[in-house]
């Protein structure tokens, strides 16, 4: 619920600020005297890999973000956040387009083996996936574009290469997205980047700080006109690398801990209990200063009342690979599993007067609710043609009292690089169910008294398991899920392809 007292409701703010043509509220003027009112400006910021636990506001005490911490104190923290994949390429489709990933088809990070390649030794064949967003797909950026808004996109965009990039998918501007997932031309982070679409700026000149630049210019540049500014970072994905003065100042933090390295059971992997890692921390504070420059851009251009910002990221912090550089305790397991720790992610909107500053919501939100809340936001109508699965947060704000049920699914026949396995899992009214391809397993967990799924009661709750499983395989049906398929191939007795 939300816990902050305001006089004026939502909903009342929302029908003066939606009404036709954007027209400003009426303060006693006729129709013939209102002025015209402009569409808010959006600016979505999209962290890679970065745990909901990574943050000040969500109770990091190592990691140092300033930046985000008082975007959450202006605006609300969503507490059940989630998104719609434990990786990174099918919760972007979902956040650009408001539809599940089963729906685009884009069910893996694009890049992964597909069933015809694939030579793990796994009990399943991964299903197959798309390659790229199709271009029959909505996007924000066309909605917003389509009714005179400046479009912006800078960093990773890993939704397609050529013929699929951000500029054929409504972006006036591409600054930096590419096909790949990551920094992996030239110096990585720092300059040259050897990326096409980012010119080399001085030499070690940071991918963090050059990307805020550019989103920076561009709001000075279109300050007299609504605009979208989508900045998906690279950060804090892998390669791991931090500037030299962050580095140093984590180590001296990493020093006086009584507790460093840390690590549980996980199986088949180990899992990342402590947050101390320097270079991750640089990279976290790096990313928080990038936010600060973009916000402080729309402070000095006058623009911070007129605009909303949404802060999310695309799955879980990686605590069980790749150098397992966090942990996004007391939530379970990371990126690429379906417990919390993979899927629970940190969310701030801010857009003062119009959401309440300072609070926080339990309501739990996913990636597919952030293009219905953006079209909520600025008035516009969603093509009937192609049906959105998300909802406006900003609803759900407006209902401080009794709101609706709704559940929330995840389907992921794949294995991903951190040792999860393929399967499904459905959340509704606190009670998580996840289905498990390889032995068709079921879990059952009540996340209000056990967050960090430490106790599966599925034994004790047959009539529930049967209702959300049956509400889980009609999603599915629903949305056309590929499912996994036995591999023919699986030695028992090889070696274990999820180590």
């Amino acid at each position: 619920m939300i816990r902050h007292c305001f006089y004026l409701t939502l909903t009342s703010l929302l029908l003066i600020e939606h009404q036709v043509c954007f027209a400003a509220e009426s303060r006693e003027t006729t129709a013939e005297s209102m002025p015209e009112r402009r569409p808010p400006n959006i600016v979505m910021f999209i962290v890679d890999d970065l745990g909901q636990k990574d943050l000040g506001c969500y109770g990091s005490t190592f990691y140092e973000t300033p930046n985000v911490d008082r975007l959450a104190r202006d605006g609300v923290r969503f507490t059940n956040a989630y998104a719609t994949c434990p990786v990174c390429s099918p919760t972007r489709a979902s956040l650009i387009t408001g539809r599940y990933p089963q729906r685009t088809q884009i069910t893996d990070y694009i890049g992964a083996a597909q069933p015809a390649g694939w030579k793990r030794n796994t009990k399943l064949l991964p299903a197959s996936y798309a390659l790229q967003l199709a271009h029959d797909e909505l996007t924000m950026a066309e909605y917003l574009r389509g009714t005179g808004y400046a479009t912006f996109f800078a960093g990773k965009w890993h939704l397609g290469g050529d013929g699929y990039l951000p500029e054929t998918q409504g972006f006036d501007i591409n600054m930096g997205g590419l096909a790949q997932g990551g920094p992996y031309g030239g110096d990585k982070y720092f300059s040259p980047f050897g990326n096409p679409k980012l010119p080399d700026g001085p030499r070690g000149e940071h991918l963090p700080d050059r990307l805020a630049t550019e989103a920076s210019k561009f709001i000075q540049a279109n300050q007299s006109k609504p605009f979208l500014v989508y900045f998906p970072f690279y950060s804090v994905h892998t390669p791991l690398m931090a500037r030299d003065d962050l580095k140093l100042k984590y180590q001296k933090k990493r020093a006086i801990l009584s507790k460093i390295d840390v690590f549980s059971d996980e199986p088949p992997r180990k899992v990342r209990m402590t947050q101390d890692h320097a270079v991750y921390a640089g990279m976290v504070e790096a990313m928080d200063q990038a936010v600060g420059k973009v916000l402080k851009s729309l402070d000095d251009c006058g623009l911070a009342n007129d605009t909303l910002v949404i802060f999310t990221s695309d799955n879980g912090g990686l605590s069980t690979s790749e150098g397992s550089p966090t942990s996004n305790q007391p939530l379970r397991a990371g990126k690429g599993w379906l417990y919390e720790g993979g899927i629970r992610t940190a969310s701030i909107v801010r857009w003062p007067g119009r959401v309440p500053a300072g609070s926080t919501s339990d309501v739990p939100i996913a990636s597919i609710d952030y293009l219905p809340t953006v079209l909520d936001a600025c008035g516009i109508k969603p093509e009937q043609h192609r049906p959105l699965d998300g909802v406006s947060v900003l609803t759900f704000l407006s209902q401080s009292e009794a709101r609706p049920s709704r559940a929330l699914f995840w389907h992921y026949p794949h294995y991903g690089n951190q040792g999860g396995a393929p399967g499904a899992a459905v959340l509704r009214d606190g009670w998580k169910l996840i289905e498990w391809f390889e032995e068709d397993r079921i879990e059952l967990f009540q996340l209000a008294t056990d967050e960090s799924e430490k106790s599966n009661v599925a034994d004790r709750e047959p009539a529930r398991v049967q209702l959300m499983r049956m509400e889980l395989r009609t999603w599915q049906e629903n949305v056309n899920a590929r499912f996994p398929t036995r591999n023919s191939t699986y030695d028992p007795s090889g070696p274990d392809g999820r180590k």
